[in-house]
């Protein structure tokens, strides 16, 4: 081959490393704000990167197969309706008001579509399209979990309520921020209050 040959062959090499190179890094940052914390949890927990990002690739091919749909309007204000009147039982009833708080957010899931069978199954499918708020989600049912049996304090219970309230919220906007309507139209959920003033 020529020299001329030879230099042609370099320069299609390196032009298609650079181009897989972009498509690369592309497919990432699209992973990364699609997936927001939840893309650095799943790194951190994978020795390989790659696997890490297949496994989110195969997240979004599953739920791409559900039926997930927006809550109507009306739906929405029931829902609201509902989260304020829980709120003001956790004043008296803390332990079932949460209680109450992780049956809510799964009723209003099912209704959006998603599977609720199976805990871990609900995090991988939320994570694709809640994966910004998907922490308090892990975390208001671990506190769930140890309020059974009585375990969680009340500050412990209260923390769960506000958890469990920022994923309700994000299910209740239907998760997509490039939908959402404006926030004069929303029907906004009241602040949740804090029982530790009161008492």
């Amino acid at each position: 081959m020529s020299t001329m040959t030879w230099l042609a062959v370099a320069l299609a090499v390196v032009l298609i490393l650079a181009i897989g190179f972009v498509v690369l890094r592309q497919r990432r940052q699209r992973l990364r704000q699609r997936f927001g914390p939840e893309y650095e949890r799943l790194i951190n927990d994978r020795d390989n990167r790659g696997e890490a990002e297949q496994e989110l690739r195969a997240r979004e091919k599953r739920v791409a197969t559900l039926d997930i749909t927006p809550l109507t309007p009306e739906s929405r204000q029931t829902y609201a309706e509902q989260w304020t009147n829980l709120q003001e039982r956790f004043v008296d009833a803390p332990g079932p008001a949460v209680t109450e708080a992780d049956k809510l957010v799964t009723a209003a899931m099912a209704e959006r579509g998603y599977p609720t069978e199976d805990f871990e199954q609900q995090l991988l499918d939320l994570s694709v399209a809640h994966g910004r708020t998907l922490h308090h989600y892990r975390q208001a049912h671990e506190i769930s979990g140890r309020a059974a049996p009585g375990e969680a304090s009340t500050e412990d219970l209260r923390q769960a309520m506000v958890h469990y309230r920022v994923l309700f919220e994000d299910l209740l906007d239907n998760g997509d921020e490039h939908h959402r309507q404006p926030a004069e139209a929303r029907h906004e959920l009241p602040a949740l209050q804090d029982d530790s003033q009161q008492r």
